[in-house]
């Protein structure tokens, strides 16, 4: 089984920064596309950032410019620095990882983390 786990989730005013981590532990042998999405209340589940093994990225355009999505494939793990924040940003974030372990490929979800941008 995997696991991914999100952390660095806040209250930040406007303007502010934070920086999300999310680490893959279990069976892994290898993992693919990893990225972030976002999920405001009464709001459907959107794209963020995604991040391949080697190093592409693709971003959502409300967050191009403020938003670099990063990746340490030593460690399992990705990263979602967050700059100019918006109130517009607040909403619960979630990893996912496409990762090949003991059987196929499977997609897996973290619990997600809140982000809140208020004053």
């Amino acid at each position: 089984q995997v696991q991914l786990v999100e952390s660095g989730g806040g209250l930040v005013q406007p303007g502010g920064s934070l920086r999300l981590s999310c680490v893959a532990s279990g069976n892994i042998f290898s993992i693919g596309v990893m990225g972030w999405y976002r999920q405001a209340p009464g709001k459907q589940r959107e794209l963020v950032a995604t991040t391949t093994s080697g190093g592409s990225t693709n971003y959502a355009d409300s967050v191009k410019g403020r938003f670099t999505i990063s990746r340490d494939n030593a460690k399992n793990t990705v990263y979602l620095q967050m700059n100019s924040l918006k109130p517009e940003d607040t909403a619960v974030y979630y990893c996912r990882a496409n990762v090949l372990g003991l059987g196929p490929i499977t997609t897996y979800w973290g619990q997600g983390t809140q982000v809140t941008v208020s004053s």
